[in-house]
């Protein structure tokens, strides 16, 4: 059973998640200084809900590495960028991200945190989409990485 210490920090971290996609999307339509939308993100009133340190994180990481970022997304995707959302991009570079640098978070909570952003601010169904890149992405990224699922794989998937 977890703590509730453990589950005021997955709920911070969900929110800081939440946060960067609004960011991403943000950055992405108007563009300018990165610092400068952090700094409206940071007075958002859910900030204070947020894990800001991995808020941060997210936003500056993200945007320094959109390029090999969407490298790796046309990898798995099974459409050209440019047919993406920017809410999808956003969501799938979170995604990737976390999959590819954050191994201590299991791929199904990066998985199932993606999927419910994509309900919250997608297109209809455009979760099924995220949700299968993503899947496709971390059989690939975390098996290449770890040499197997890890220690949150399914017992099926060890073998």
């Amino acid at each position: 059973m977890s703590s509730q210490t453990e589950v005021r920090a997955r709920h911070r971290r969900s929110r800081a998640r939440r946060l960067a996609v609004q960011a991403l999307y943000s950055w992405q339509l108007a563009g300018g200084p990165v610092e400068d939308i952090y700094g409206y993100y940071s007075e958002d009133r859910n900030f204070k809900g947020a894990d800001a340190a991995y808020f941060k994180e997210l936003l500056l990481e993200i945007t320094s590495d959109c390029e090999s970022l969407n490298i790796l997304l046309a990898k798995y995707a099974d459409r050209d960028l440019e047919q993406l959302t920017p809410v999808e991009h956003s969501i799938l570079w979170l995604g990737l991200f976390e999959l590819r640098d954050h191994l201590e978070v299991p791929f199904a909570v990066v998985i199932n945190e993606a999927v419910e952003l994509s309900k919250k601010f997608g297109a209809e169904n455009g979760h099924r989409y995220v949700n299968a890149v993503l899947d496709r992405a971390a059989k690939d990224l975390r098996a290449a990485i770890t040499g197997a699922w890890g220690p949150d794989a399914p017992e099926k998937d060890k073998e």
